[in-house]
């Protein structure tokens, strides 16, 4: 047998990175007398690291060569996945099918190949790509390549907050017994929902990663965001694209919200405070809003105002939510049901009451994630089917800020807003400006959908316009993210 190793060593140098990812290059030549045999390729992995890649490359098949692919690390076995991946990784929170996810020790680690064919007298160049991601940069998410399920942009509709088997959801066995409930069948109620995204928050865990990684694959036109409900005795907050594990033991090894906040600050990951108006006590410990330390509400940047059925009254967040735009806090407003049961569809919080609804460049991660910052979303009450609300401001001089857009508007200078409504029962619209409410006349629009407008005139002084649509009994339907005037 003849076999070049090479080991060469080089640095990516990833944008903004403080260390670079490492790419070990292994490359050899099989031959006939390789057939039916092991190969072991060793590599070193630092202290430090975080994910271990691997992708083989080979041109043998004219020549039916099959190389099988494995790993082991410096401790013993860590996975095989034969000939059906050629492209693997491992990190202490997620793995490829066939592989463990846990800690990646430092020393020597062997990609493993076999040879289950190869024939005499071929020969078959192979080339091993190992990349080494350090733990800074997979908390980070330099790791991942952002999946796109839909490149186009437009309006997608989800839900932002879910629990299962990784916290405390529950459904029923097949003998009827309350039991766990596997996340796939939350998942799978996501899809009944026609929701296009979900974000699966489990309380102070990230357990769940591992899972959404594997099914990703499987469901191609449902957008899986990796999530975590910081529960602590001071209120609960949604994260969303988390990377692995946050601290929340408030009070405790986390002084205050801030240091969270600052932590994720000039990260892609979205902080949205939960529930924020439920009381807090023995039937809903912590689930209140009740910091003991003073937050800086500029780092928020979402918060949850419709949670599962509570759209409208004292424990809904919109009047919280409305208080933190009057005191100058821009944060967007989203919705979510809390679901802990999947089969819970006619129930309190069945999956996808509420849909928030997201106008995002693309059906990916990191399209979602930015457009709920940028603030161009609207919560359905009801997700229902076909359902659109959008907002605009035209100023006379023919500039235009979208929902979740500022405009810059001098003292005695005019503007329309503007609303466009698709919905399938009679409602009625008002336009809520500072927290003032005025009810719009509906007429009907070219392309089907029915419209409102607002002739409204600048004082120069800082400004929140929105609008909500409400349905004939007065109850919340849809609530929209507000345009802003001079900030």
């Amino acid at each position: 047998m003849r076999r070049l190793l090479l080991l060469l060593l080089a640095s990516l140098v990833a944008a903004g990175a403080a260390q670079a990812a490492e790419v070990l290059q292994l490359q050899g030549t099989l031959d006939g007398k390789d057939h039916q045999r092991y190969l072991e390729l060793p590599f070193q992995v630092p202290a430090g690291t975080g994910r271990v890649g691997v992708q083989l490359r080979q041109d043998g098949a004219k020549d039916r060569t099959v190389i099988d692919l494995g790993l082991l690390d410096a401790d013993g076995f860590r996975g095989w996945s034969g000939g059906s991946r050629s492209a693997i990784s491992v990190s202490r929170y997620d793995a490829t099918g066939g592989y463990l996810p846990g800690a990646v020790p430092r020393g020597e680690w062997k990609v493993l190949l076999g040879v289950p064919n190869i024939r005499a007298g071929v020969r078959t160049p192979y080339h091993v790509e190992v990349t080494l991601w350090s733990e800074a940069e997979v908390q980070a998410g330099k790791d991942r390549t952002d999946l796109v399920l839909r490149a186009a942009p437009g309006w997608y509709r989800g839900d932002l907050h879910m629990h299962s088997t990784h916290s405390d959801g529950s459904c029923s066995s097949q003998q009827g017994r309350k039991v766990s409930c596997p996340l796939f069948l939350s998942l799978q109620a996501a899809v009944r929902q026609r929701l296009d995204f979900v974000a699966v928050t489990e309380h102070n865990t990230v357990s769940h990663l591992q899972e959404l990684v594997r099914h990703q694959p499987w469901f191609d036109r449902l957008l899986l965001i990796p999530g975590m409900e910081v529960t602590t005795f001071q209120g609960h907050a949604n994260v969303f694209g988390i990377n692995g594990p946050l601290p929340f033991r408030l009070g405790d090894t986390l002084p205050d919200w801030n240091a969270l906040l600052r932590q994720l600050a000039g990260s892609d990951a979205v902080f949205s405070i939960n529930h924020p108006a439920l009381p807090s006590g023995e039937d809903c410990m912590g689930c209140g809003w009740t910091p003991a330390r003073a937050v800086d509400m500029d780092r928020v940047n979402a918060v949850e105002v419709v949670n599962a059925s509570q759209a409208d009254g004292p424990r809904a967040g919109v009047g919280f939510w409305e208080q933190q735009l009057q005191q100058g806090h821009r944060m967007t407003a989203v919705g979510g049901s809390d679901s802990h049961n999947p089969d819970d569809v006619d129930g309190a919080s069945p999956v996808g009451v509420p849909a928030t609804l997201v106008h995002a460049e693309a059906l990916s991660r990191d399209a979602i994630l930015a457009a709920i910052k940028r603030g161009r979303v609207v919560v359905d009450v009801h997700n229902i089917a076909g359902s659109r609300l959008d907002l605009w401001l035209e100023s006379d001089d023919g500039r235009r800020a979208d929902m979740g857009e500022a405009l810059a508007l001098e003292d005695g200078q005019a503007a329309i807003l503007r609303a466009e409504l698709d919905y399938p029962t009679p409602v009625r619209m008002e336009f809520v400006v500072d927290g003032r409410r005025e009810l719009a006349a509906l007429e009907p629009g070219d392309d089907g959908s029915q419209q409102a407008r607002l002739r409204w005139r600048s004082d120069g002084k800082r400004h929140w316009l929105r609008v909500d649509v409400r349905a004939m009994d007065g109850s919340l339907a849809m609530l929209g993210n507000p345009v802003y005037v001079n900030w």
